[in-house]
């Protein structure tokens, strides 16, 4: 019976810009091309801080795909880079704008609803010449196999489809790349979780307060102690007409500190440091969360396996080292690579070899070394050692630390140190750069911020509820198959839409009595699920995506 499933010689699961730069590079070589993205529109499902960079040493980048993208797609040219180091309401901020032009071309804010949709109507009108096309509300669900072997998807709403290419671009939770036994979720140390809250202001407001022009933006990062001790760190991008505000922490580090996401950012929305720009003019529209992998760890030197390709956050893609936060442009990257692969080894008569050229593409490209970075590799043993670890942070904490920071020279240093891209490859994932360093930096060297914030963030409750749900009764996606509080207790403050003492979330702790004892337990409601994949990790769960079309729609992304 599978000979009489429907055939295309490509398909692409998941129209974000990896989907799009594969999809468009298939259709440009007249191969047939359906994509299939699970969401309402494409971007209603995805989320990013979010910049895109286009690297000058990058094969491809997405302007030179879609020429128009930065005129119709994308909000406001980051020119502009700071990071601020805080301690109490003490900051010391350096430019790291030289950082940021690093190999950089051009850097843009983008919302994803927006960009994403845009992408997606120029991917339906070109892979609809080659006899494809785009189709949306579609959740593609497993690998089509025969005898074993990888022959196209299954999805919810359709019948199984056969194809000689597969592209999952079905982002950080794919369950393509899952099965297909690429990618598992086992270790928390290897993912971030970020949270966003995407601000109203009116365009003549921002070019005031961050002192830019209509053709010019700014990005700030924050770190230190404001984020109780959990490693990462915070974000504010200006977009054309709104702000996107957040935070990004390495996810076992918010479960040993049992922060809750939500509040984290909080804390940044209300320090002292970030009145100058909301006060006055704070009208949050959008919350949201994601999973973000770090590349340096999950990025697969070989994400293929038959005829499945991986790309962009699929096959851990996500380049976040400290201040070098970039993922959308490796996708595009790797997207247009793998389809630029399907197509040489087809013109061949070899289409079977498609995905040893994509994996030999990604590393003569040099795109393998910028996700994995020889100096991060090579140091990590030393510095990732605990004991290593605790001895730097108590000499840096120590008297003798902070006059060494403190002296004029290493003071004059630190803001080149800071813009060095090669050092910034070396960033250890330790509490030394995101908590300890930034903190006594701002203690010995920072200038109290005396300003007053009056913003008032939203309540997680109100927060939930101005989200947009089409909830799929009676089909739920996550299934606990432990709900012990020792098995699964850590999502209920790890999970961005859930707290300790609040009843609204996915993840509520209960006690229950049987037998004249008491037990602690954790309930679920899927209901106000984000879709995040969290709770995948630091909970004992089943998890799947919704249904197409169902679950959270994110409006800004």
């Amino acid at each position: 019976m599978s000979e009489e499933y429907e055939h295309y010689e490509a398909v692409v699961v998941g129209a974000g810009p990896g989907g799009a730069a594969a999809a468009a590079t298939l259709a440009r070589n007249g191969i047939e091309t359906l994509v299939l993205e699970r969401g309402v529109e494409a971007g209603s499902k995805n989320v990013s801080g979010g910049l895109i960079y286009a690297e000058e040493s990058a094969p491809y980048t997405i302007d030179s795909l879609f020429p128009d993208f930065r005129e119709e797609a994308a909000e406001r040219p980051i020119t502009d880079y700071h990071i601020h180091n805080v301690a109490g309401d003490k900051v010391k901020s350096f430019d790291i704008t030289r950082l940021h032009d690093h190999d950089t071309e051009w850097c843009d804010a983008v919302l994803r609803r927006e960009m994403d949709s845009w992408l997606a109507d120029r991917v339906h009108e070109m892979t609809h010449e080659t006899g494809g096309g785009l189709l949306t509300g579609v959740r593609v669900n497993g690998l089509l196999r025969e005898r074993g072997k990888i022959v196209g998807v299954t999805c919810d709403e359709l019948d199984p489809i056969k194809a000689d290419f597969v592209v999952a671009a079905d982002g950080v939770n794919s369950e393509l790349a899952r099965q297909a036994g690429l990618m598992n979720w086992d270790e928390p140390d290897e993912w971030f979780q970020g949270v966003k809250a995407v601000i109203d202001m009116p365009e003549d407001v921002i070019d005031e307060r961050f002192d830019v022009g209509p053709n010019t933006g700014a990005a700030h990062l924050f770190s230190g102690d404001l984020f109780d001790g959990v490693r990462g760190g915070g974000f504010l991008y200006t977009n054309e007409d709104t702000l996107s505000i957040g935070s990004v922490f390495h996810l076992d580090s918010l479960v040993a500190e049992e922060a809750e996401p939500h509040q984290l950012l909080d804390n940044l929305l209300t320090h002292p440091l970030l009145a100058q720009w909301l006060n006055g003019q704070y009208d949050e529209v959008e919350y949201s969360a994601k999973l973000v992998p770090d590349s340096k760890k999950v990025a697969h030197p070989a994400p293929h396996r038959g005829r499945l390709v991986l790309v962009g956050d699929a096959g851990g893609q996500m380049q976040a080292q400290g201040p070098i936060i970039k993922g959308m442009n490796h996708a595009v990257t790797a997207g247009a690579l793998a389809a630029e692969a399907f197509a040489e080894a087809r013109m061949r008569g070899t289409p079977e070899k498609a995905g040893r050229l994509y994996e030999k593409k990604l590393e003569d490209e040099g795109v393998m070394g910028k996700l994995r970075p020889t100096q991060y590799r090579a140091t990590r043993g030393i510095a990732e050692n605990d004991r290593v670890s605790e001895l730097v942070d108590g000499v840096l904490s120590s008297s003798l630390g902070r006059a060494v920071l403190s002296s004029g020279v290493m003071s004059g240093q630190l803001e080149r140190l800071y813009g060095s891209p090669y050092l910034s490859s070396m960033i250890p994932d330790t509490r030394t750069p995101y908590v300890t360093l930034p903190t006594v930096i701002a203690e010995e060297l920072g200038t109290e911020i005396t300003d007053e914030n009056e913003v008032e963030p939203k309540s997680l409750a109100d927060r939930i509820g101005d989200l947009t749900y089409d909830t799929d009764v009676g089909n739920p996606h996550i299934r606990l198959r432990d709900n012990s509080y020792e098995a699964s207790g850590a999502a209920v403050s790890a999970c961005p839409v859930s707290a300790k003492d609040f009843g609204g979330g996915c993840y509520r702790e209960e006690t229950v009595r049987e037998n004249g004892n008491e037990e602690k337990i954790v309930s679920l409601d899927t209901q106000p699920c984000v879709e995040c994949g969290t709770c995948a990790l630091v909970a004992d769960t089943e998890w799947e995506h919704p249904r197409g079309g169902k679950g959270v729609e994110f409006r800004e992304g």
